[in-house]
């Protein structure tokens, strides 16, 4: 099993970047190492922040229109719809599915970082201070006082 272990080669010198990846090797180790009892919840948690952590990406390319939006958008949207299988599989009783699914996600966070992830890292040190700034939000509509 090829097991998530953080490295400084993994670091990509913006630290938004970082502190997402950061915690996203750490719940991906959380859940290699769960027992099968906890691998389910474990697994949920791997999604719910990669959900989280790929938005927030494609929300900053799309915003600095970077040139390889396309093509890192569709690789998170294919891997987050593999990833949300593996729930099912989990709840299910497939855990050995599960586990070489993390294995495999394991490996493929590598590649991605030091590849897609290090040139959007390029990518958005060069915006604007105030682009880096910005936050994701979802626009609340309230109605209208009486």
């Amino acid at each position: 099993m090829n097991k998530v272990q953080w490295s400084d080669g993994l670091l990509l010198g913006f630290e938004p970047m970082d502190k997402v990846h950061r915690d996203f090797v750490d719940l991906l180790a959380t859940a290699q190492n769960a027992s099968d009892a906890q691998l389910p919840g474990a697994w949920l948690a791997v999604v719910e922040h990669t959900e989280d952590h790929f938005g927030r990406e494609d929300e900053w390319m799309r915003r600095t229109h970077f040139s390889s939006a396309e093509n890192h958008i569709l690789q998170h949207r294919v891997v987050l719809n593999v990833l949300r299988d593996g729930i099912g599989m989990a709840r299910a009783g497939e855990i050995e599915r599960v586990r070489e699914m993390a294995s495999e996600l394991a490996v493929w966070f590598a590649k991605h970082t030091q590849s897609l992830d290090a040139a959007l890292a390029l990518h958005m040190r060069r915006q604007p201070a105030s682009e880096l700034v910005r936050k994701r939000h979802k626009t609340v509509h309230h109605a209208p006082a009486p």
